[in-house]
């Protein structure tokens, strides 16, 4: 039975209806800049705390937290950081990063986000390719930088900002904190189309490219996700890595809230019901299986949450894990060049296990061309940086992105996802989604996780092979293939049944979670390798099972 909605969490600016919710939220005006969404929470909840780092207990309040922006900004403009500078940010989770990036934002610069595990190999790759002329970056991450072949020139010792130690040249983040002036910096006006981040894609298909995000867009965002339900959140939760988009736009939702953020150093499937106990949290985005598959202790129904955000939850289980953690788990979808663009509202009890994405979101026109799910409205990315003919693949003349995912719209006007364009296996004339069969494999109780990949085939163009992680406990003569196909075969029409099996403990994985079915493809020089082959009932290269 999901958790009933309470009328006395509305928030009382907006009308019960969702439909006259959403066109009341695009008739208000947005803050000029992040910045000025700080400075209004700032003067109205100056003694509340905006943020709480869970690993150490640390908080600001929306006062302390103005300040150290304020003096952040100051000492970064004081060393050469303008309106407009692309600066690279590689920081870990920590009140550290907000503030870096509500400081650059202050003085109209250009944050690249950039991942902490990337080598001095992607470094390079991201650096160059978004034009930074700074770094700033924890101390520990220093050998990257010294990894890196191609460093550009402009980015000389003393143009690097280090959290922790610097080396000769270098400064310090901490110092530039401590001698900035807590005085708005004097500089160039910063508005909502001024550039505020360069934030690049996962890339799970190919190399990463950087959406130019305004402004607006985050604005935008965090907007949407603080009001489209109409929902009061005092305490909200992130867990992913900063680098990434949610904590960020999350940053602005709580100051739209004028709640609190409470930060987690990294995501953690198993300490996430007792940070939503403990924190008496009201909103997360819920990692929906991953929890899910965890052992079920006495405190995952005793929580506070109004809504938790899910994203590919199964139909079959999505009722369960709302009734399990006594929370309502909502799909939404968004991507980073959207921001927010699909959502099931609150209201809808009836959407729980439809597997629908929703209806649009607050901004947002959809529909779905040829198959393919199509977004636009403002506060969209502008475009790939230095990507011209990506940009004009994307983005047609009247301003619809196409999302590159396949979508169904039922006569209601729910929309329903059904996989990647591109994330297809083309066997002989027909189109099978991965989607689809990694969904009926993670379905098998045995199973933990589950990718689908294409494998050359000279006879029917391409076949499906899969990649399956067994429960913990579990091994491969407990479950060997033959008994994972007989499982497909109940589920799936004969042409989509994996011709191949391979065991693995993990899957290479972006910041999000997703699948980078990118390394999976080139990281061995045939992809049938260590597979099982149920069509000649044998193993390929059995010395690597």
């Amino acid at each position: 039975m999901q958790k009933t909605v309470s009328y006395e969490w509305i928030d009382q600016r907006y009308p019960r209806d969702v439909n006259q919710r959403i066109k009341q939220i695009e008739a208000e005006p947005l803050p000029s800049s992040t910045g000025a969404l700080l400075n209004e929470a700032a003067a109205e909840s100056g003694d509340r705390v905006a943020l709480h780092y869970i690993p150490t207990g640390e908080e600001l309040t929306y006062s302390m937290l103005l300040d150290r922006v304020n003096k952040l900004a100051n000492g970064l403009h004081k060393i050469g950081i303008g309106k407009g500078t692309h600066v690279a940010v590689m920081l870990p989770n920590g009140l550290e990063f907000p503030i870096t990036w509500l400081a650059l934002g202050r003085i109209g610069a250009v944050m690249v986000p950039v991942n902490i595990s990337y080598t001095g190999r992607e470094l390079d790759y991201l650096v160059n390719d978004a034009d930074a002329e700074f770094i700033i970056m924890a101390e520990q991450y220093l050998p990257v930088l010294d990894a890196m072949a191609k460093r550009p020139a402009a980015i000389a010792e003393d143009r690097i900002v280090v959290l922790g130690e610097p080396r000769r040249l270098q400064h310090s983040w901490s110092e530039l904190l401590d001698t900035g002036s807590d005085l708005l910096p004097t500089i160039e006006s910063v508005g909502l189309n001024d550039l505020c981040n360069i934030q690049y894609t996962s890339g799970t298909t190919g190399y990463p490219k950087g959406c130019m995000q305004e402004h607006r867009y985050w604005l935008t965002i965090g907007k949407v996700m603080s009001s489209r339900d109409g929902l009061r959140y005092e305490r909200l939760l992130t867990s992913t890595p900063f680098y990434y988009m949610d904590p960020q736009w999350l940053v602005l939702m709580t100051f739209y809230q004028r709640g609190t953020l409470f930060m987690a150093q990294k995501q953690s499937a198993s300490q996430f019901t007792g940070w939503l106990h403990k924190y008496r949290i009201h909103f997360c985005q819920l990692p929906g299986e991953a929890v899910y598959k965890q052992p079920i202790k006495s405190i995952d129904a005793r929580n506070e949450v109004r809504r938790a955000n899910v994203s590919g939850v199964r139909s079959s289980v999505h009722e369960d894990i709302e009734r399990r953690f006594n929370l309502n788990a909502r799909e939404s979808y968004g991507m980073t060049e959207i921001g927010s663009g699909l959502f099931v509202p609150i209201d809808n009890d009836n959407m729980v296990g439809s597997g629908s994405c929703g209806r649009p979101s607050p901004f947002r026109e959809c529909r779905v061309v040829d198959g393919e799910l199509q977004v636009r409205g403002p506060g969209i990315f502008l475009g790939y940086y230095k990507k011209p003919d990506a940009t004009k693949e994307a983005i047609d003349e009247n301003g619809w992105f196409r999302t590159g995912d396949t979508f169904q719209q039922d006569e209601d006007g729910w929309f329903y996802i059904v996989g990647r364009m591109k994330d297809m296996v083309r066997r002989s004339s027909e189109n099978i989604p991965a989607r689809e069969v990694e969904a009926v494999l993670m379905s098998m109780p045995e199973i933990a996780d589950a990718a689908v990949l294409p494998v050359p085939d000279p006879m029917r163009g391409e076949e499906v092979k899969a990649y399956v992680i067994l429960q913990s406990n579990l091994t491969v003569s407990d479950v060997p293939p033959e008994r994972i196909v007989e499982y497909a075969r109940t589920q799936l029409a004969p042409f989509k049944v994996p011709r191949y099996i391979e065991y693995r403990k993990d899957l290479p994985r972006t910041p999000t979670n997703k699948v980078r079915k990118n390394i999976l493809k080139t990281e061995k020089t045939d992809i049938r390798l260590g597979s099982w082959d149920r069509v000649q009932n044998r193993w390929h290269d059995e010395k690597l099972i």
